[in-house]
């Protein structure tokens, strides 16, 4: 069986070096997207290597520069000459097709690279010493930078833009008060936040045992329960059993420790039977889909999502918590603060591509327990890496007030100390730990910003934009 040759297209090759130096505006219409590397001819990308190497030093691109930059780099005779340089000149059909040329060059260097990705992935496959998650993960890397090499986001238009814009703020104007994300269910706090936004990632910070994890079910149960918002739920503490059953007290209202313990009444009109039965009815409906796998990675929870998403379709991602978290890269295994920063960066990019909101819980340091009982958290709380706070578009925190006996109250704040695209402040909600569940209560303060009223100058209002 004879050898196969790699993907490739000479004559377009021919056609794009040839336009360049035909036509001194053709590179602008391809420098932005084709490499060196792209050419399957060594000596086109020698050539195409001169090209940018003038375009880069701003000067002029055409036959005889070219032609001197090779000759002064002893490449000239190597890629055939000044006959060789003529005769790609003479093979262009058309000028102005030039980035139609250079786009076919770049899809026959993604094909090679698919093949290389393969072949290297098949090796892999035989390297039975290692663990089948690494594997996989080092296989799906490898796909997934040829994706981000070939795709590539042009420029908008500002007059589309507009367009675009004026028609979504006019559809909220007539919608006064409708909200823009993925609602939470929490009237102060989706009124804040106007729901959780696409793309965006939204940290929710607390202490142990404050209702991190409570909360984080709640906004899910409502999404899905009365939005049908599909729901992603990565639990890495917590077994799937545990969180049903909190869900289930919190949709019931059925006390939790029955729930675990069985101790159920079974007579009455309204036993704790008959409200598990509804309960179970309602959240059977609910698009809530959950791993608690308990080990796993940004890059397999990404692909777990991509595939979620062409399946059922996928609104909103929530990962209990980011502590807990692999990093994919073993290098950083004796550096938590590298590794949370790559988990951070890695949830962040995952947000953007997904295009969904990504509620993720993070523990917060023992600092704030260091200033005393019913301190309030910090932007500088924010357990092992400060590329959290960097990498987030909101940061939220549960806020725990305490009585003299320091037993701690149910009227809890969610303090909301960053929100890079609005304002920021604090609500209430009412924590009902029996039935682990939070309820809307009194609407307060929001940092004495009023939201009826015509906003004042950025200046002056309290809006966090890094």
């Amino acid at each position: 069986m004879e050898p196969r040759i790699p993907p490739q297209n000479l004559e377009a090759e021919q056609s794009v070096l040839g336009a360049l130096m035909l036509d001194k505006n053709a590179i602008f219409q391809t420098a932005d997207f084709l490499e060196p590397d792209d050419f399957y001819s060594d000596k086109h990308k020698q050539i195409y290597h001169a090209i940018l190497d003038l375009f880069l030093q701003n000067d002029p691109v055409d036959f005889l520069s070219i032609t001197n930059r090779l000759k002064n780099k002893d490449l000239l005779k190597k890629i055939g000459g000044k006959s060789y340089l003529t005769e790609l000149i003479n093979s262009v059909p058309s000028t102005s097709n030039v980035s139609t040329y250079g786009k076919i060059v770049k899809e026959k260097k993604i094909l090679r690279d698919l093949i290389h990705a393969a072949n290297e992935i098949t090796e892999l496959g035989y390297k039975e010493e290692e663990q089948a998650d690494n594997i996989l993960n080092e296989a799906e890397k490898k796909i997934f930078s040829i994706t981000q090499k070939s795709v590539k986001q042009g420029f908008v238009e500002l007059k589309k833009a507009l367009k675009e814009a004026f028609l979504r703020i006019d559809k909220l104007h007539e919608q006064k008060g409708a909200i823009r994300g993925v609602p939470t269910g929490f009237k102060d706090l989706d009124e804040l936040l106007s729901g959780l936004q696409k793309s965006d990632m939204i940290i929710l910070a607390a202490r142990p045992s404050q209702g991190k994890t409570t909360l984080a079910l709640d906004i899910a149960r409502k999404a899905a329960l009365e939005h049908n918002i599909p729901i992603a739920v990565f639990s890495l503490e917590m077994s799937n059993d545990q969180l049903i059953d909190r869900m289930l007290s919190s949709q019931s209202g059925v006390n939790l420790w029955k729930i675990r313990t069985g101790n159920l009444s079974s007579k009455g009109a309204d036993s704790d039977f008959d409200k598990m039965r509804r309960a179970l009815d309602e959240l059977s409906k609910a698009p809530i889909f959950i791993d608690d796998s308990g080990s796993v990675n940004v890059t397999q929870i990404r692909a777990m999502c991509r595939r979620l998403e062409s399946e059922r379709g996928l609104g909103l991602v929530i990962i209990d918590y980011l502590q807990l978290l692999d990093a994919s890269n073993s290098n950083y295994n004796s550096n938590i603060v590298q590794q949370v920063s790559e988990i951070s960066k890695g949830l962040k990019a995952m947000a953007r591509e997904l295009n969904v909101p990504v509620l993720v819980l993070s523990q917060l340091s023992r600092a704030v327990e260091h200033r005393g009982t019913g301190a309030r958290p910090k932007l500088s709380d924010l357990r092992d890496s400060g590329s959290i706070e960097q990498d987030s578009d909101v940061v939220m925190f549960i806020h725990t007030e305490y009585d003299t006996e320091r037993k701690p109250l149910p009227n809890v704040k969610i303090l909301i100390q960053k929100h890079r695209n609005g304002p920021i402040g604090d609500i209430s909600l009412f924590f009902n730990r029996e039935l682990v569940r939070f309820e809307n209560s009194a609407k307060e303060n929001y940092n004495n910003i009023d939201f009826n009223s015509p906003p004042p100058n950025i200046g002056e209002m309290d809006f966090q934009n890094n």
